[in-house]
């Protein structure tokens, strides 16, 4: 198995039409947050199932794909890791994933939402399963990139799925203040997330922050409370 394998078999399933609709998707005109990525137009599921013919690809392999130009390339990588991830027993094994993973995010490689997206929530579960997840949190929240902060913000789900809903809050209550709507959307999903889980505790996130919470953060969050009550809440903030 090989990065050059992976990619012919990717390339092959290349759209011409679809990558020029996927440039325009995820922002890659100058200025924009995607500006230069590059598509072969290729579908979530096709990407997903050439995946799964390589899940033994090894770490040097998956970084070949990682740092190529092309996005579907990136995002293969990033569905084997986790589908290893997936399959690991140990927790040796889940931090080998992790640390892997971290090396990608911090080298800029894992830098588009659904990028993040795909991922974090997989690979989220070794912090989940630490004694001590919150330092690698807070400081990927400070960051000043983008998908870092995007990063650590949605590795929360895997919190929230296990039943922990802290970090969320806390990761959450960090980033009140960033300025990229990126980063509104992925809080004010964790939150409805959490809100899911424990109603009360988004209530009393909601009432902390409401008022100073960007909008988009704010619906984001409030999405699945009754009609009435959302109204209420915007309302409120203003």
């Amino acid at each position: 198995m090989s990065a050059s394998r992976v990619i012919s078999d990717l390339k092959s399933l290349a759209s011409a039409r679809h990558a020029f609709e996927q440039q325009r998707f995820y922002k890659t005109s100058p200025g924009e947050y995607g500006e230069g990525d590059v598509f072969l137009g290729i579908s979530v599921p096709k990407v997903r199932k050439v995946a799964g013919q390589y899940s033994n690809l090894t770490f040097t392999e998956i970084e070949k794909l990682s740092k190529s130009d092309f996005h579907e390339v990136r995002l293969c990588a990033l569905v084997i890791l986790c589908n290893q991830f997936k399959k690991s027993k140990e927790l040796s094994q889940k931090k080998s994933i992790f640390d892997f993973y971290m090396k990608q995010v911090l080298s800029g490689r894992v830098n588009n939402w659904d990028l993040v997206d795909v991922s974090a929530p997989t690979i989220g579960q070794y912090l989940a399963e630490t004694k001590n997840p919150m330092p690698v949190l807070r400081k990927l929240s400070k960051s000043k990139d983008l998908w870092e902060r995007r990063t650590g913000m949605i590795f929360t789900f895997a919190f929230l799925r296990a039943g922990e809903l802290n970090p969320t809050y806390e990761i959450a209550e960090r980033l009140l203040d960033d300025g990229h709507d990126l980063i509104h959307k992925a809080v004010g999903w964790m939150l409805r997330e959490m809100g899911k889980r424990d109603p009360a505790l988004l209530r009393t996130f909601l009432t902390e922050h409401s008022k100073v919470m960007p909008r988009t953060m704010l619906r984001y969050s409030i999405e699945k409370f009754s009609e009435r009550e959302r109204k209420m809440w915007l309302v409120q903030s203003k």
